[in-house]
This record gives structure tokens, sequence and C-alpha cells, in this order.
């Protein structure tokens, strides 16, 4: 089984996805080298039309929309990339390997499993634990820790400070998960290891961007309490995380 998976997993990544890929029907050069990526499909037309100027829908396959535009005069793009590590997995892999792709910043919800952490708090992932078996398609013998790029955390430093949320931002570890509908007590266990936050993405994007020398960050914005039950609602979720977008945002821009 072991020798099946490792095979598997050289095939993957040897594999050179033509243009349009089976998922992308953009064109090559249609994506900025930054590509911002939400999970919801309507929450990338959203930062498109309220955030870049002159946005143009490259990719529309399945629904999944993606638009380039250009925010303060610079190229920045946005495309959903789904919910759940099989589905960032695939488009993160096609627009690094395919498209040229330098730095995917994922913007997202998570829900909090810290006291201290509240409801539009902002938290970067400095790595992304998971109880995912995602790696294990690399057919590495040990663990690998996936982490994000330090370039990309720099930048988030530096910006979180210039635009006064530092105090809002916490940076550390957090948790990608298979289950949505999981255990409560179970997700509170890794509490103890000192996760910040749980979401089903960011573990997938880091190991895919390591595997093929690319850069990515996850940025997230509490959606949920999980400790007092406190949540947004869904379209609060789609349009209320302005200041993860303009984070995200100038960190896409900064030299």
């Amino acid at each position: 089984m072991k020798s099946f998976i490792l095979f598997l997993s050289l095939l993957v990544f040897s594999y050179n996805v033509p243009i349009p890929t089976p998922h992308i029907s953009a064109k090559k050069g249609d994506f900025a080298e930054t590509v911002l990526m939400p999970g919801d499909p309507k929450r990338s037309k959203f930062i498109a039309e309220k955030y870049l100027e002159n946005p143009v829908l490259v990719n529309d396959v399945r629904g999944v929309q993606g638009y380039t535009g250009t925010y303060k005069g610079k190229r920045v793009s946005v495309m959903a990339s789904g919910m759940g590590m099989p589905a960032i997995g695939i488009y993160s892999y096609e627009l690094f390997s395919s498209y040229d792709v330098k730095n995917i910043i994922r913007v997202g919800s998570a829900g909090s499993l810290n006291k201290d952490i509240h409801i539009k708090d902002l938290v970067v992932g400095v790595g992304a634990s998971t109880n995912s078996n995602f790696a294990a398609t690399y057919g590495l013998t040990g663990t690998i820790s996936a982490i994000a790029s330090f370039d990309l955390l720099r930048k988030a430093d530096i910006v979180t400070k210039k635009l006064g949320l530092e105090k809002k931002t916490k940076f550390g570890n957090i948790l990608s998960t298979d289950n949505f509908y999981g255990d409560v007590h179970t997700a509170l266990e890794w509490t103890k290891l000192g996760i910040l936050a749980v979401e089903m993405e960011g573990n997938a994007l880091y190991l895919t961007a390591a595997r093929l020398g690319k850069n990515a960050l996850c940025i997230c914005s509490i959606s949920d309490e999980i400790l007092t039950g406190v949540e947004l609602s869904s379209d609060e979720r789609q349009v209320g995380f302005n200041e993860m977008m303009i984070t995200a945002l100038e960190i896409a821009i900064m030299d």
C-alpha cells in the first residue's frame, strides 16, 4: 500500500497539467502572481467587485469564480477554492503549476478555540496542524510540519501593524480539519498544544505550496467562538470580513 501511495504521489507531482486545466478555463497570463483565495465563490465575486479596479472574470468552471484586476495600481487575482482540503489542493496545485502563480493567500473564516480570540478577530496561520491524511500522498516516512511562507508572514506582521490591527490579530498554529461537524471535545484537545482556531483548508495549501516551491499564507477572520457558541450569519461571513481583505490585499502588493 505504501509503495502504491508513493507511486501516486510521484505521478501527480510529475504531471504537467495542460492549459486550460481540468478545473480552470483561464488562459496563460490571466492570473496575477498573487492570488487571494476565499472558499466561497460568492465571496470571490464580492472581493473582486468591492476591492479590485477593473476586475475581469477569468474562470467560472463549476461556478468557482476567478477574477483578475488591480489594487492600488498593482495586478492581483482572486479565486475561490471551494470547501475542504481536497478542493484547495486541486485549485492551488493548478494555479501554482500551470499559471505561474507565486503566492496564494487564503482568506477565510475560522472558529476560535481560544477564549481570548473573538468574532472578527484575525488569526494568521504560522503553521497548520491537521487530522487529515492529506500528507500521506507524498509517501513520507515521517510527519511533515505544514508551515506558511516566512516572507508572507513577515509582510503580514508589517501590514497588520501598519493598519493598527496588531491587538486583534494573533499569529500561531491553526487546525485544518476534514470534519466540519466534528466533536467539540475532540477539537478542544488541540488547544492543549496551543492551537488557536479551526478551519478546513490551510494544511493542504501549505503542503502544496511547499512541494511546488511556492509561497502560501492563511489569514482567517473568526466567524465562530467554539467555547461560547457565538457565531456570524452566512451573509455576515460573506461580506463582513473587511479587515481581513484589506490585510491580504496590502500583503499582495507589498514588495
